[in-house]
């Protein structure tokens, strides 16, 4: 064991995510953010047509399939976003202390009058109801109701424009998590082999069922990622971690849903949840804003992503940064960069954590610790015990051994979620010979997806990987590899742990 060796710079565990739009479309375009280190796409489905969606997708996988580098697709609902109607001259500035009123229909009849979206809104709001416009920076209270129109006071005001987003805070509402159209991108991103399907505007673990049973019926196994971003979502956090199989925590419309000031504990505590429930999770939302336009990010956006990686973030997703801005490879670029140095120190601690464990319980013949965050709760649906002892066990030999990498073999993915999910220090690569799950291991933290099979021949299987571990760079003469594969175990059981010296 050599607790003070440093993790290699040129391995970034931390995945990221980054949104097509306009900026980054293009094949040429796509094929420079794979280069920078995107590993999930992100199609906003709420922006653009289902033909230019599978457009992109397209592209992605053409791109992936030239560079042998599995990507993810994620295809992100719309959900059930409330907007306003059309403003006359498309925008109106509202004022602090004057009233606006929100009317039935779809068109308003005189100046003050706003209509939305969602037909039922008048009738679910009440008198005292905050009611947010234009991402939180506009506030309202509704001060009057009646059968034909809300009236709210302007508390902070502001600019408005047509179509911008409408938040109420603490209302409950009788509008469905799908929309109409979300179950048709549903059904395209099912039918396309779209890799991930998130959900926005989650409030009940019921909701995730239904689209995963969706999905389920039309042949997809695509991934529900659950979306928090609603009060009802962090009341009820951990059914719907649970019934999740990833999270997003997405900080735009939850900073507006829920005190802003205490963005930073909650974003603790979804990634907490997620740790006990063995779920991926994604971190959203103004990560590295200021780069739309900048070259550089402000100070406090860095520390913002390390502190979502220390956290225990799988990933981090860059938006308008990558699908409008002015530097969509610098940007990714920039997020590698801080992601990177962030692991560095990470893994050093680490080293000096488990050797200070090693020498104060090396008397009592007991062994180190090899990860930080905390075993899970739960283990992921479909994961045998036995594999999860062993993934658990197989880690602690691999720090002791001071292995160089540590290879889980797997069809589905669920084994390479275990091991992610512990964050251990020695790079693990995930080995699979069915594509979609190698590029659903695209995001999970630490794990490089490697094409290969995922059973059969271990002798097969270790010269496969010291091929390319020797090509890659990543193994040298006489290191040694841990290898976690089944043996005579059943469908995905995972029982046997090898060491191997290459």
């Amino acid at each position: 064991m050599n607790p003070a060796r440093p993790a290699s710079p040129e391995i970034v565990r931390t995945k990221i995510v980054a949104t097509l739009g306009p900026a980054s479309r293009s094949e040429e375009a796509i094929r420079g953010l794979v280069d920078a280190g995107v590993d999930v796409f992100r199609l906003n489905m709420a922006h653009g047509s289902v033909e230019e969606h599978a457009e992109s997708l397209a592209r992605i996988r053409r791109v992936a399939e030239e560079l042998s580098r599995p990507v993810g697709v994620l295809a992100d609902l719309a959900g059930p976003k409330i907007r306003l109607g059309e403003l006359p001259g498309g925008a109106v500035d509202l004022v602090e202390g004057e009233h606006v009123s929100f009317v039935r229909g779809t068109e308003a009849h005189g100046p003050g009058e706003f209509t939305v979206t969602y037909e039922p809104l008048v009738d679910e709001l009440s008198v005292g109801d905050s009611v947010m416009l234009a991402d939180g920076t506009i506030s309202l209270v509704v001060a009057e109701r009646n059968h034909d129109h809300v009236r709210c006071r302007v508390i902070q005001g502001g600019t408005v424009r047509s179509r911008q987003g409408v938040n109420l805070p603490g209302v409950r509402l009788s509008v469905a998590a799908m929309s109409a159209a979300d179950w048709q991108h549903a059904e395209w991103a099912a039918a396309a082999g779209v890799d991930f399907v998130s959900l926005s505007f989650v409030r009940s673990a019921v909701e995730v069922k239904l689209l995963k049973e969706l999905l389920r019926t039309r042949g997809s196994l695509a991934r529900v990622v659950a979306k928090i971003e609603k009060r009802e979502a962090i009341e009820n956090l951990d059914s719907i971690v649970e019934a999740a199989d990833a999270v997003m925590v997405a900080r735009g419309d939850l900073g507006v849903e829920t005190d802003v000031a205490s963005m930073p504990m909650v974003q603790k505590r979804i990634i907490r949840a997620c740790q006990r429930y063995q779920k991926p999770v994604i971190v959203a939302t103004q990560m590295l804003d200021s780069m739309q336009h900048a070259r550089r990010p402000t100070r406090a956006e860095a520390t913002d992503v390390a502190n979502a990686i220390l956290d225990g973030a799988d990933a981090c997703m860059l938006s308008g940064e990558t699908a409008i801005g002015e530097h969509p490879r610098l940007v990714v670029q920039m997020m590698r960069r801080i992601a990177s140095e962030t692991e560095k120190q990470y893994l050093a601690d680490r080293w000096r954590y488990m050797e200070g464990r090693f020498m104060a319980e090396r008397g009592s013949a007991g062994v180190p610790v090899q990860e930080f965050l905390p075993a899970p709760e739960f283990l992921v649906e479909g994961l045998h015990p036995i594999t999860q002892a062993v993934v658990d066990g197989a880690s602690r030999i691999a720090g002791e051994l001071d292995a160089k990498l540590f290879v889980v073999a797997s069809k589905s993915g669920l084994t390479a979620i275990a091991r992610s999910k512990r964050r251990g220090a020695v790079p693990t690569v995930g080995l699979s010979d069915n594509l979609a799950t190698l590029r659903q291991m695209s995001l999970y933290w630490g794990v490089t997806p490697l094409a290969g099979a995922a059973a059969g021949d271990t002798a097969a299987l270790l010269e496969h990987v010291c091929s390319w571990g020797l090509a890659q760079g990543r193994l040298q003469r006489g290191d040694r590899i841990l290898l976690v594969a089944g043996s005579g175990f059943g469908t995905g059981g995972h029982n046997m742990a090898l060491v191997h010296e290459v």
